[in-house]
């Protein structure tokens, strides 16, 4: 079969969000920006703000002064998340098969479209059509590029931007031929440094190289690149949730906080979430690490691998409270950021045994309890004696900024189609309704 597979992604998607919600900025420089301030570096900037130089990275006052007429934005991410939201319900009117990959990013399977709804029609003219739609529902500007598999209709849109591009089936190999192996995602720097020295700078290299040098060199995947590089990879688009292998807390606190019970407040309170978290997804962390970074930017940090996984606040926040004081021990410069993992996660059993209630069942009782609570009432109907203190002391606390909405795919899939308990609990009866409007 001949995958037909189409990549969505938002333009400059903080600062087109920015300028969705404010229509005044349009056709200006704008740029967004990051820190605890929103003036720190730029996240994010316009087609027009780059023209100027400002790139993602920058610090804002050099974005100043090369472009003295832009616009400074600072962050809304919970309007970015409901953004992001509404250009995903657009597009699942589209196709059967939808996989979001970030949060202004996704694949759609258009395989069989053209027996389908193209007969009237061509694959620009309905690209088109939901760019259009998206711009003009959710105010965000789009780009698209259509291919036999999700790597190269991403390379397809990067080609494009702004705008459309197909790589029509026989044209993928001449496509490829002078494009750089670094613009594929998933090639890191290792691998980059081991194929320029095969000779292989670009996918023409790759190309001409012996499949069986490179499956030598890289397996399995060596292979997938040879045919990829061929225009021989057809690879079909499948929606996988998967458990989460790590999850992870970086903030940067509204200032530097000289006083370090407020930090380790702070932490247990962060570590309680996190711990909740994984409890609400059936999963226990074996190994966690916490590192605290001061106001000159220095850092200091220790992990802590447990002897059988963990999911007990009581024992975790004993382990990060041992480790933050250790860490502090002889410290005296004011905590700027705190930046809490864990990993090496297993499943939780959290389902009724024959025999009665195990202690993970009511663990996992209580925390959707909680969660119900919380949802219903906001995030301060239960708290724990940290995060009530930790309110108590400060009132930038209180009402805490949204995180950046970098979330993973499985999170996104949850908010699109699922529940927590059954994150595909009505794909099928969309991927139904979508057919029969087909």
């Amino acid at each position: 079969m001949n995958h037909r597979i189409l990549h969505v992604d938002g333009d400059s998607f903080f600062a087109s969000c920015e300028i969705a919600l404010d229509q005044k900025l349009t056709g200006r420089p704008v740029w967004v920006g990051g820190g605890r301030r929103g003036d720190g570096i730029v996240i994010a900037s316009n087609r027009q703000a780059k023209k100027f130089g400002v790139k993602t990275g920058m610090a804002c006052f050099e974005a100043r002064q090369l472009c003295p007429t832009g616009v400074l934005c600072r962050p809304h991410y919970d309007e970015y998340r409901r953004l992001s939201q509404e250009m995903f319900r657009v597009l699942e009117q589209y196709a059967p098969m939808l996989v979001p990959v970030s949060i202004d990013e996704g694949f759609l399977d258009l395989s069989t479209m053209d027996s389908v709804v193209w007969r009237n029609t061509t694959p620009e003219k309905y690209v088109q059509g939901i760019c259009e739609h998206i711009t003009r529902e959710v105010k965000i500007p789009v780009s698209a590029g259509l291919g036999n598999s999700s790597r190269l209709a991403k390379l397809a849109t990067d080609a494009a931007k702004p705008g459309f591009m197909e790589v029509k089936p026989g044209e993928e190999k001449e496509f490829l031929r002078d494009r750089s192996v670094r613009d594929l995602s998933g090639i890191g720097k290792n691998r980059q440094r081991s194929l320029a020295a095969l000779g292989a700078l670009t996918f023409g290299h790759v190309a001409e190289l012996p499949s069986h040098l490179l499956k030598k060199k890289f397996g399995i995947w060596g292979q997938q690149l040879w045919l990829f590089a061929n225009g021989r990879w057809n690879e079909p688009l499948l929606l996988e949730v998967k458990d989460r292998t790590t999850i992870s807390s970086n903030t940067t606190l509204p200032y530097d906080e000289p006083d370090y019970e407020a930090a380790q407040t702070f932490a247990l309170s962060e570590t309680t979430r996190l711990i909740g978290q994984l409890r609400r997804e059936q999963l226990q962390a074996r190994e966690l690490s916490l590192t605290i970074r001061f106001a000159d930017f220095t850092e200091a940090g220790a992990s802590h691998r447990f002897k059988h996984p963990q999911y007990q606040n009581s024992v975790i926040n004993a382990v990060v409270q041992g480790i933050f004081q250790d860490i502090m021990n002889g410290q005296v410069k004011p905590v700027r950021q705190i930046r809490i993992a864990c990993w090496n996660l297993s499943r939780l059993d959290t389902q009724p045994t024959l025999w009665g209630r195990t202690g993970e069942e009511r663990w996992g009782a209580l925390d959707d309890a909680t969660h119900q609570l919380t949802t219903r009432f906001g995030p301060a109907a239960v708290m724990t004696g940290a995060q009530l203190a930790l309110r108590q002391l400060d009132d930038a606390h209180k009402k805490p900024k949204a995180k950046c909405p970098f979330v993973p795919q499985r999170e996104m899939v949850k908010k699109l189609w699922g529940t927590d308990a059954d994150p595909l609990a009505h794909k099928a009866e969309r991927e139904q309704r979508l057919f029969r409007a087909s």
